[in-house]
């Protein structure tokens, strides 16, 4: 009789194994598929391979690799000058949800911008294209003369001053970054920025922080975009698919270690 009860407990003990073992390689599977893919470099500081001009075949003048840097090499416009820069995009492939990791630094009274979900035949980037926005949030308006613009998108209370959709690590004129939680770098030092991408969320980051997120396409988002500077943009921010893409704004600016990877 103890010897039935033993190969009975036997047994049990054997299928609980079993089914034990099968659970956790089931986890390890379905951890391993949820896994994000590697991160892919668009710039490694030693080739400009996949980059070329918005609308163009090539990389337009002035942007060059610099002390492994992708550089756009220019002496500082004025803001009241600025009639259209030559923007760049990563043209080798186009992404869908991603997390975008890049470092930049500006020069005193800088601007710049990240793109993203860019499609091509517009006549610029920001007319379809959301923008990571780069600039001196400092010393900006004491160099450009912004009253005449922002006046022009109804800012009529001190017009000269660089409003809070148009600072550093906001969705440009759309939702402004928390600068409660910004630590931004002096002009001439590196900075880092991250976006992340999903149909659920999208978070801007700077220096580590996340300053900003907000949900895409939802009732609060196409408020906010037929209200104010996009109203009239027809197309901007509707593609779920594009390019990434980099901004000349009559600035110097400098990226490194340019990297991005598929949700």
């Amino acid at each position: 009789m103890k010897k039935i009860a033993f190969l009975v407990a036997l047994v049990i003990f054997s299928s609980c194994k079993t089914d034990t073992k099968t659970k956790t390689e089931e986890t390890s599977a379905e951890e391993e598929k949820a896994k994000p893919n590697d991160w892919v470099y668009l710039f490694d500081g030693t080739s400009t391979k996949g980059w070329r001009a918005y609308n163009g075949d090539a990389l337009p003048p002035g942007w060059i690799i610099k002390d492994s840097t992708l550089t756009f090499d220019t002496e500082l416009g004025l803001e009241q000058d600025y009639e259209g820069g030559k923007d760049i995009i990563y043209g080798a492939e186009e992404f869908d949800n991603f997390e975008l990791y890049l470092e930049w630094k500006l020069p005193e009274g800088g601007n710049s911008g990240i793109f993203y979900h860019l499609k091509e035949g517009y006549d610029g980037p920001p007319e379809v294209s959301p923008e990571y926005q780069l600039i001196d949030d400092e010393n900006y308006a004491r160099i450009h003369d912004l009253t005449a613009y922002n006046t022009s998108l109804g800012y009529t209370e001190k017009p000269e001053e660089l409003k809070p959709l148009q600072k550093t690590a906001s969705d440009y004129a759309m939702h402004p970054a928390d600068p409660a939680k910004k630590t931004l770098n002096p002009v001439g030092e590196w900075n880092s920025s991250k976006i992340v991408f999903t149909e659920q969320r999208v978070e801007h980051w700077l220096n580590g922080k996340m300053v900003l997120s907000f949900v895409p396409w939802d009732e609060a988002w196409y408020e906010k975009k037929n209200s104010d500077k996009w109203k009239n943009s027809v197309d901007y921010g509707k593609y779920k698919t594009g390019y990434i893409g980099l901004q000349d704004h009559a600035s110097p600016i400098w990226f490194k270690n340019i990297k991005i990877r598929k949700l």
